[in-house]
């Protein structure tokens, strides 16, 4: 069967691949089986303090490296996933480096960048619309959820494990209904007044002015067809499960895990296609006595180095039980598993907890890529190649027709599709 062809095989060089324009013997995804393409789904998970790298990163590229201690839960799933090594967004600033996760842009950065500090999982969720009930879900265990973004650089608030499963599976209240009902009048309203006045304004423009007032009214038409989408979605049922309102846990890696099994509910009834996660600790996880922030300012103590591998080994454990759960489930919409066509992200903003950002730790899994490997990329000051570049392949896998995002040069070398 011939390989399908995607505009990253094409230019390839140093790491960077330089992606076509859209032609049609290219085509970017696989395409199901009835000719359409296949629903994606995304899912990012995170923390605020990076990982200790001397046990996170194996010491040998390739395929058949060594899998090292933080690593170690994902074992099982060892074909389906790839870590990268030398891949950052290129800044500094420790902390000011949490919110750059997903668009390698500061946010004190945003107003030198077309789209702003707009975050991957933000970018992905204008494309959904409101093909789904949520276009994205932004949450938390143990620790705010610094990483997503919209394009006017809002901050988008994170929800626990009890509000998640309040949005996935209860009804809402008549007033509730009511409300969201004016609320979405009240917007369309505002854009019937906007698009009033616009040949008003557009009469008043150079022509080169016009050319970018089109496109903002192209934006405001775009706004107002997804409010009218969004409007059916008040009277539709929600899902239905037997899972019990959860609460919020003492222990990270007990809630961690209810949120994994509320996750892969979102995914199996199709409430939303995209999740961002961020997740923290508790004094007393483990049997440690401490705080995150402290044990990540470890200056190489035994005691501090071994809290935070255990730590970050739970958070790659709980990584690996979600990729569990979507092997377990069948895909009702594309056929075969949840996991086939659901891309999951482990990374961080700020690499590690001394505020180094250089060397961000950065795990792929599933979405239907070719993965497997310890992927060492050029480690050079003049040759590093921009996180950004392998989230410009996760939107494109997703099904974004783009040829940038953030600060990335390209899509990333060697990230390829599974033939179908």
């Amino acid at each position: 069967m011939r390989t399908t062809l995607t505009r990253r095989n094409f230019l390839r060089a140093g790491g960077v691949a330089i992606a076509l324009p859209m032609m049609e013997s290219l085509s970017p995804v696989a395409l199901a089986a009835d000719g359409k393409k296949p629903v994606k789904r995304m899912v990012c998970l995170s923390n605020n303090y990076g990982v200790y790298q001397k046990a996170f990163f194996p010491t040998k590229g390739g395929s058949d490296y060594e899998i090292t201690p933080t690593l170690q839960p994902l074992t099982k799933h060892r074909k389906d996933f790839s870590v990268f090594s030398n891949l950052d967004h290129g800044l500094t600033g420790g902390h000011a480096c949490v919110p750059t996760f997903l668009n390698g842009i500061r946010p004190d950065m945003s107003s030198s960048f077309p789209e702003g500090n707009i975050s991957m999982d933000q970018k992905a969720a204008e494309f959904v619309g409101a093909a789904t009930r949520y276009p994205s879900m932004t949450l938390k265990v143990k620790e705010s959820n610094q990483t997503s973004f919209t394009r006017t650089g809002v901050q988008v608030p994170s929800i626990d494990v009890t509000a998640m499963y309040r949005k996935l599976f209860l009804e809402d209240s008549l007033d509730a209904r009511k409300k969201e009902r004016l609320r979405l009048k009240r917007h369309g309203s505002i854009l019937d007044s906007v698009l009033d006045k616009a040949k008003a304004v557009n009469r008043e423009l150079s022509k080169q002015d016009q050319g970018k007032f089109a496109e903002y009214l192209d934006s405001v038409r775009s706004l107002e067809k997804k409010i009218d989408l969004q409007k059916p979605w008040l009277d539709r049922p929600k899902p239905k499960t037997e899972m019990e309102e959860p609460r919020p846990q003492s222990q990270t890696a007990d809630e961690m895990k209810i949120m994994m099994e509320l996750m892969a509910l979102a995914i199996e009834t199709d409430s939303t296609r995209i999740m961002t996660l961020s997740s923290g600790f508790a004094n007393g996880d483990f049997g440690l006595q401490g705080g995150y922030h402290g044990f990540s300012h470890h200056g190489e103590r035994p005691d501090h180095t071994e809290a935070l591998m255990k730590i970050e080994r739970n958070q790659i454990a709980q990584m690996a039980y979600l990729i569990d759960l979507l092997k377990s489930k069948q895909d009702p919409i594309n056929g075969g598993t949840l996991f086939d066509h659901t891309m999951i992200l482990f990374g961080c903003g700020m690499a590690t907890g001394t505020h180094s950002c250089k060397n961000m730790p950065l795990v792929l899994a599933g979405g239907g890529f070719k993965l497997g490997e310890h992927v060492v990329l050029p480690e050079g000051k003049f040759e590093r190649v921009k996180a950004c570049n392998l989230l410009l392949s996760m939107l494109q896998n997703f099904g974004l027709e783009v040829d940038q995002f953030g600060t990335s040069t390209g899509t990333l070398t060697g990230l390829e599709f599974k033939s179908a």
